[in-house]
């Protein structure tokens, strides 16, 4: 992240909007299950929030700074665990849902973003809930934040046909004028690399 995206997502007015405006719309309705992976929590709004309602709750950050930050914070309410998404450090079947709020543009290519989506299929349980949130990549401010910083915007109209690709269903994606949501659920057994 760049500093003013850094800035930004570090102010107490985004980590509000995260933990009510993004974050509950894109669990409405989600059976988490006890067992819940948080891809990619930045300065964690999302995980503070989960962490009150989930049984178990483990965060995968890939960035060590963010990652100790969340780890001291959280210490005893949550997991956090270092680790990229597209190569995530958990067994097969290992958790009940996974989601994932604004981070999805961060991942800086669409083989990477695929990759992150067969991981996930792959440490869900089958019929497990995979939900979240991401920009549509509207407005100067977006432009701005991301200058020099990964930008890598998936548009929600093709996000349905990706998630089915890496063994999906029940796939649901909601656009709104900033944002998106999605929630999806992980197929049988069937292996997709």
């Amino acid at each position: 992240m760049n500093r003013l995206h850094h800035w930004y997502c570090n102010r107490d007015a985004w980590k509000r909007h995260v933990r009510d405006e993004l974050v509950p719309p894109a669990i409405d309705g989600v059976e988490l299950g006890a067992d819940v992976l948080e891809i990619g929590p930045g300065f964690g709004p999302a995980t503070e929030l989960l962490a009150g309602r989930v049984e178990s709750l483990t965060a995968l950050e890939i960035d060590a700074g963010l990652a100790g930050a969340l780890r001291e914070r959280l210490s005893g309410r949550a997991t956090i665990a270092d680790g990229d998404a597209t190569a995530m450090p958990f067994p097969d079947a290992s958790f009940d849902s996974a989601v994932c709020f604004t981070m999805l543009h961060h991942v800086p290519t669409a083989e990477a973003q695929d990759r992150l989506f067969a991981e996930v299929r792959r440490v869900l349980r089958p019929g497990g809930a995979f939900a979240g949130t991401d920009s549509v990549g509207r407005g100067l401010g977006f432009a701005l934040i991301h200058i020099g910083d990964t930008k890598n915007v998936i548009a929600p109209g093709e996000l349905p046909e990706r998630l089915a690709a890496a063994g999906f269903a029940e796939i649901a994606v909601t656009a709104e004028r900033d944002s998106y949501r999605f929630r999806a659920k992980r197929t049988g057994n069937r292996s997709v690399s």
